[in-house]
């Protein structure tokens, strides 16, 4: 049994969904929107919430992120308690994957060599999560 991610967004999560498959280069994410379900006459959807994303999930080095938008009026406060960790013996990929992340995100430690890895950053990217990206095997 794996622990899968899921980050809730606040409208924007195509747009997270968009720059993850870039920076991951990965093939297009299971996207379904709430627009996508069957109408329920007792529970009839709001417009405004029809093109959000109900469920999306992506498959990034072998685990699966889960992804959605806060539905309409639901309280919602930004993904800082949650660090995702992308770790793996591939230097330049890490290196690759800490610079996607970067843009029109925040360093909070250049990627360099710690006692624990060869190529140890973090970075919070420009929709908020924060990745520590590191490299595993011997030092």
């Amino acid at each position: 049994m794996a622990i899968q991610p899921y980050l809730v967004f606040d409208g924007n999560c195509g747009d997270v969904l968009d720059f993850y498959e870039k920076v991951f280069q990965t093939g297009p994410a299971n996207r379904t929107r709430f627009g996508d379900s069957p109408p329920n006459p007792d529970y009839p959807l709001p417009e405004e919430a029809k093109d959000l994303m109900m469920h999306a999930n992506l498959e990034v080095e072998g685990t699966t992120l889960m992804f959605s938008d806060a539905f309409p009026g639901m309280p919602y406060q930004p993904g800082s308690a949650i660090t995702l960790a992308l770790i793996s013996s591939d230097a330049e990929k890490l290196r690759a994957y800490f610079e996607g992340l970067s843009e029109n995100g925040e360093v909070i430690m250049p990627l360099q060599e710690t006692f624990w890895s060869k190529v140890y950053g973090q970075v919070r990217d420009q929709f908020g999560i924060q990745w520590q990206i590191s490299h595993e095997g011997q030092q």
